[in-house]
């Protein structure tokens, strides 16, 4: 077995490595580089399982970051336990080829309950008094004490929300090494989410650029590490980051033409899944519409085939030829035009939106919101108002954290789409000596088997 490490440097494609200053545009001018085609839907949770199985999502199960529960009649997004993904993992499969091969699972998704053996995710505590504390999980127990013990607590505000930053990238990218050198796993799996945050926040080239700088000194750092180690790291990403020009409010069509209902709570309103006939739970640029009134079924097809912001409405035998007929899936598929992308908003009125709509709340939304990485522009003394937001939080009060705007105009990039430039295709960089791609784009489920071969060295499992 050959020592293995694949960083995941998130929303990186061949677009952004124009600039010949960069270390990594030099470090990949003696490498292979490859372009992957884009699994629907282009986003995180489905392109890590994907890699990971070497299976779609039809064998997966995993059709977004998120979907309707419908024994629960509730939309769930950013699930973590590991079994929701019904297909074997490469560590799984790799332990039965070898039981002495390790993995380390640094941030990548589903990371919880899994059959790997040392792991680290994001999980704040979420105390009884309505208090968010920073933290995170790890495999075993005691990984997690040592890592903040050595390194601070995980930075989990740095992580997500409107104070995403570097330290967030930059922590990981040291408790992997860390990991590394503690236990030395045959395969470690790093993530490092930085673009992430930039590429949808900004189209300003020069803010890029110098977002860019800061990942780079990162990565010139992790890759040495590695190398010092005689280890090749393998460097990749799961999608591309392209600007978009404006959102697409999928559910508040829906609801203008009777087909969602809410319920009203203290003045606000409340999308009921479970009473409405069809709604949407959006994912940047696709959606699943699931449709309880069936016998409905074909006129809100054409009610979303006839709006120009999207570009395909699959049925079933669309989502059989797109991988996507799971059971978890919507009655409907919905993708976006690659200038659009979905919000989840259902509400017709900002006066009536819930609570957690102006909040940083992941888990209570009912769709994806990028929105969540800006504070609210309209609103004066923001840095005063958060600072005593968080001084009542710690004297024991409970306050609502609404600084979040419910403006989706601020959005300038998005993924999700296949329909895209392939200078937007995500990307697999490796060492031209170690069984290098064959083509200059690959299918997304071939990347497992690359990553298997460079630890066996034969592409048989």
């Amino acid at each position: 077995m050959k020592q293995t490490v694949v960083i995941n440097v998130v929303g990186l494609s061949s677009s952004l490595l124009q600039h010949q200053d960069l270390f990594l545009s030099q470090w990949i001018k003696n490498k292979q580089l490859s372009k992957i085609k884009p699994v629907l839907p282009a986003v995180t949770c489905t392109v890590q399982s994907t890699y990971l199985t070497g299976k779609l999502p039809s064998e997966h199960g995993i059709v977004a970051n998120g979907w309707y529960f419908k024994d629960e009649c509730e939309i769930k997004l950013w699930r973590q336990s590991n079994h929701l993904v019904q297909s074997p993992k490469i560590w799984d499969k790799a332990k039965a080829h070898n039981p002495n091969f390790t993995c380390s699972n640094m941030f990548w998704w589903y990371n919880m309950y899994s059959n790997s053996d040392f792991n680290v995710t994001p999980r704040p505590q979420y105390r009884a008094d309505g208090q968010k504390i920073p933290d995170c999980y790890s495999n075993p127990p005691e990984l997690r004490d040592r890592l903040q013990k050595k390194l601070g607590t995980f930075p989990l505000f740095n992580f997500w929300g409107p104070t995403a930053n570097i330290n967030s990238t930059q922590w990981i990218a040291e408790a992997s090494k860390l990991v590394h050198t503690w236990h030395e796993p045959t395969l470690q799996l790093i993530y490092l989410p930085h673009l992430d945050y930039v590429l949808q926040k900004h189209n300003d080239q020069d803010i890029i650029y110098q977002h860019l700088k800061e990942l780079d000194t990162v990565l010139k750092d992790l890759i040495g590490f590695y190398e010092e180690k005689g280890i090749d790291p393998i460097v990749l990403s799961g999608y591309g980051i392209t600007p978009v020009k404006g959102p697409m409010h999928i559910n508040r069509l829906l609801r203008k033409n009777g087909y969602i209902k809410v319920r009203e709570e203290n003045g606000l309103e409340i999308l009921d899944p479970g009473v409405s006939e069809a709604f949407a739970m959006a994912d940047h640029q696709i959606a699943h519409v699931y449709v309880n009134a069936k016998g409905k079924l074909q006129e809100v097809r054409r009610l979303l085939e006839n709006c120009p912001e999207i570009e395909l409405v699959l049925d079933m035998e669309g989502k059989k030829n797109h991988h996507l007929d799971h059971i978890r899936s919507g009655d409907l598929v919905v993708v976006a035009k690659k200038e659009y992308w979905f919000t989840y908003y259902y509400w017709l009125n900002d006066a009536k939106a819930p609570d957690f709509a102006r909040t940083v709340d992941i888990h209570k939304k009912p769709g994806y919101d990028p929105v969540e990485m800006f504070t609210d522009p309209n609103k004066k003394m923001m840095l005063a108002r958060i600072g005593w937001k968080l001084l009542k939080k710690r004297l024991g009060f409970r306050s609502l954290f609404n600084v979040i705007p419910l403006d989706a105009s601020l959005i300038k990039g998005s993924h999700g789409a296949i329909n895209i430039p392939e200078a937007y295709y995500p990307v697999f960089i490796h060492n031209a000596d170690q069984g290098k791609p064959k083509r200059e784009t690959l299918l997304p489920t071939e990347v497992y088997g690359h990553i298997w071969r460079n630890v066996f060295g034969t592409a048989k499992e």
